[in-house]
């Protein structure tokens, strides 16, 4: 039985990002650079106003105030997208607008709110902004240089950077395609509920959320739906995997009498690396290679499932896709009560982690931890790591946590 430390690493250093595909520039939004981009140009292209005002030289304006007002002649008003056509000298400024090219001679832009808005002559009644709201050529980029390496998670900001240098395309590690199916004669889809709701079938939620969390990692799910307990019938949708970046199963690799899937997946020719894992809930969990292929076996309660493709398949899909952080970082909770746990394992429990007053982090558990209850993973937003060595954590006393929703993090309430 394997660490939890050691089968990620196990699982995770066999991995590569997958081939590069170029794509249009909106469609890179969450996916990871392949190749670096070089600027063709030069941004600002010219020296520009940061605002809207009266271009001047700083030593026209020294000591300017209400009661002293400094008077100067405007030369002509340069808005945003014109040029200026007079340089500026002693005595003299040019009415300018937000990122118009500065005339020649300046080196201040007196905003506006500082003057009387002068057409022909202004008066500047504050000096506050000398040597000021200038942005200079090529402060941003310059010509040859690099503004994204390889490996950048493209982002809102990275589009409007890419864009501005004219890349309207760009390299991306291609997004991996993901089969997944579960296994059990009692688990039908959702077009046999009127089943589940005579109390003869089971709904098939893993897939469902297999799907799901496949797509928010950034993968693309290929559902092959519910494997019967036949060998026959898991054989052929191993088989439509075929073409595929990863396979991911969940349940039938226990050791229970109708628990086919090993024994298939090894007549299929896969290579067993890791199996089972001492951790709850999520302790029989498989991996190992098919055909060149990376198979994931996932435990089949739904929690389980869920749990292990957070700390396993996203890791292996994030590095797929090029990422180089793959982890989640864990952080330090207060617990708000007592946890107690039986089995010597690592344990991962539901929790809600919310931000104390202090800005401090606290934790309670959504309520019983059964692998069964998947709305107790609804109301998470965090996963309490309580290590097999703590059976016993008092409330008041600090564990680790992963953060698994963006939930955690946000307030009713804006404050700084």
């Amino acid at each position: 039985m394997h660490t939890v430390e050691d089968a990620v690493h196990r699982i995770v250093s066999g991995i590569e990002p997958l081939s590069i595909e170029r794509v249009a520039l909106l469609d890179a939004l969450g996916r990871v650079l392949a190749t670096p981009v070089v600027s063709p140009l030069t941004l600002p292209a010219w020296d520009n106003s940061a605002m809207d005002g009266y271009a001047l030289r700083a030593a026209d304006v020294e000591g300017a105030s209400d009661s002293a007002p400094v008077t100067l002649v405007v030369l002509e008003t340069v808005a945003a997208g014109a040029f200026p056509t007079r340089d500026v000298e002693a005595g003299s400024c040019t009415r300018i607008m937000t990122g118009a090219p500065l005339p020649k001679g300046v080196d201040t832009v007196i905003r506006l709110e500082d003057t009387d808005g002068g057409l022909e002559r202004v008066a500047i009644r504050d000096s506050r902004d000398a040597r000021r709201n200038v942005r200079f050529r090529g402060e941003d980029i310059k010509t040859g240089t690099m503004v994204l390496d390889r490996g950048q998670p493209i982002g809102a900001a990275q589009i409007g950077v890419l864009a501005s240098v004219g890349a309207s395309s760009v390299d991306v590690y291609r997004q991996p395609r993901v089969a997944f199916f579960g296994s059990g004669d009692e688990i039908v889809d959702l077009d046999r509920f009127s089943e589940a709701l005579d109390g003869k079938k089971i709904v098939t939620s893993n897939s469902y959320t297999l799907h799901a969390l496949v797509r928010a990692t950034g993968g693309i799910p290929i559902n092959l739906g519910v494997a019967r307990d036949d060998p026959g019938d898991m054989r052929e949708r191993i088989k439509r995997a075929e073409g595929c970046d990863l396979l991911v199963t969940s349940a039938g690799i226990s050791a229970g009498e109708f628990d086919y899937l090993r024994p298939v997946l090894a007549e299929a020719g896969l290579t067993l690396d890791v199996w089972k894992v001492r951790m709850r809930p999520g302790a029989p969990l498989g991996f190992g290679w098919l055909r060149g292929m990376p198979w994931i076996g996932l435990p089949g309660n739904p929690v389980s499932t869920m749990v292990t493709f957070d700390l396993f398949v996203r890791p292996v899909m994030r590095r797929m896709l090029g990422h180089t952080r793959l982890f989640r970082r864990p952080v330090t909770v207060t617990l708000e009560e007592p946890v107690k746990i039986g089995a010597k394992l690592t344990h991962f429990l539901r929790a809600i982690v919310t931000v104390r007053e202090d800005h401090t982090l606290s934790a309670r558990l959504t309520g019983p931890q059964g692998s069964g209850i998947l709305t107790s993973m609804s109301l998470a937003n965090a996963l309490l790591v309580i290590p097999e060595e703590r059976p016993r954590v008092a409330a008041g006393e600090t564990v680790h946590a992963f953060l698994i929703s963006d939930d955690a993090q946000l307030a009713d309430e804006f404050s700084l």
